[in-house]
């Protein structure tokens, strides 16, 4: 065991101001200490804490038996200690837009899980979508004393650069794909996929399109997503207009808030393109109780594909998100980064696009 190793392990073991305030105990009651659980587990005191402090260096078998005995005699390791020896804390954090939405707690779900398999806790915030609160929580987390933070998107505001600069704190982007980029990145290309989708709007034969955006204000994916409705009607000579596109919040009230404002028009549009599955859910909505028929009457398509997008009636056409694959993706490029291990810099996942019934040609030329 190295010089460290054993320093870690005494102020572990030892009381007093090192240990944080627990209740009285009862008399003959003791802390289990990480030496109790390896001679419980009959392994050496290190490879005890590489177990449970960092798993992916000890055979599975091995982190299984030394867990069940840590269960057994509750024993809870003060992680304090090892972060006065290593100065690393094995915390990640995370700050995304929101909690409230299931493709994002999705991806977190897999960012979370790969970082545990190497020893590393999560820490998670939410910005809410403003970049004030962004530069807080990004001030927040290293103090907290995380070792690399993931973010989303590619824009930010410059304080956070300063901060992640200044601090010397590692980080990745999601939910965007730029090989150009200085910083690196885990997403995809949102402009590309939904250049994809209106293409596929087109080839049906729809011409008078609208588009309910995310707000694209200090949002480069919403914005990237309405560039590229906007590119994919340009290399077919046509342009969008004020009128054919609202931005709103990311919520089913605003969603069905824009599609009655479309539906009022002199010339309603044959397809409404939503900025993501909520806001498409909303559009739908209004539809069922203005009776009008999807798609029948209206194409709509989402984006991000929620689990709820394939089982609604009609079942929605969308771009699948590659969710899990970031936050895989996101774990694996810091974890190397701070082991030192050569990993790749800009990692581009799929976007794909799923049509469903949602969507069908304009009955103008059926």
């Amino acid at each position: 065991m190295s010089s460290s190793e054993n320093t870690q392990f005494d102020l572990e073991c030892q009381s007093g101001i090192m240990r944080p305030t627990n209740p009285p105990m009862k008399k003959n009651e003791s802390r289990a200490t990480i030496k109790d659980v390896a001679r419980e587990a009959g392994v050496s005191v290190a490879s005890a804490s590489r177990a449970l402090h960092n798993p992916g260096r000890v055979s599975a078998s091995m982190v299984e038996k030394v867990r069940l005995v840590a269960d057994r005699l509750e024993y809870v390791p003060y992680r304090a200690a090892g972060y006065l020896v290593s100065k690393k804390f094995n915390a990640i954090g995370a700050i995304v837009p929101t909690i409230d939405n299931a493709i994002f707690a999705q991806a977190l779900h897999a960012l979370q899980n790969q970082l545990n398999l190497y020893g590393y806790t999560l820490l998670l915030a939410s910005t809410h979508y403003d970049s004030k609160r962004e530069v807080s929580e990004t001030q927040t987390l290293i103090e907290h004393g995380v070792d690399a933070i993931v973010l989303v998107g590619e824009a930010h505001d410059e304080k956070v650069m300063r901060l992640l600069d200044g601090k010397h704190v590692p980080y990745i982007n999601t939910w965007t794909y730029n090989p150009d980029s200085p910083a690196p990145c885990a997403g995809f290309d949102n402009r590309a996929a939904m250049i994809r989708l209106t293409n596929y709007l087109l080839d049906l034969g729809h011409r008078r399109l609208a588009v309910i955006a995310g707000i694209t204000d200090k949002n480069d994916r919403a914005a990237e997503r309405l560039e590229g409705v906007r590119d994919a009607l340009a290399a077919r000579g046509m342009a969008l207009q004020k009128e054919q596109i609202e931005e709103m919040p990311y919520t089913i009230a605003a969603g069905r808030q824009a599609l009655r404002k479309f539906v009022s028009a002199p010339t309603p549009p044959t397809a409404v393109i939503c900025g993501n599955d909520i806001l498409a859910f909303g559009a739908v909505y209004e539809c069922i109780a203005r009776k009008i028929a999807v798609p029948q009457t209206l194409s709509i398509t989402g984006y991000d594909d929620f689990e709820l997008s394939s089982h609604m009636s009609p079942a929605l056409t969308t771009i699948r998100v590659p969710a899990i694959e970031m936050g895989v993706g996101a774990a694996d490029y810091l974890i190397s980064y701070l082991a030192g291990k050569p990993m790749p810099k800009h990692m581009a996942y799929e976007a794909e696009l799923i049509v469903r019934g949602s969507t069908a040609p304009p009955l103008e030329t059926r």
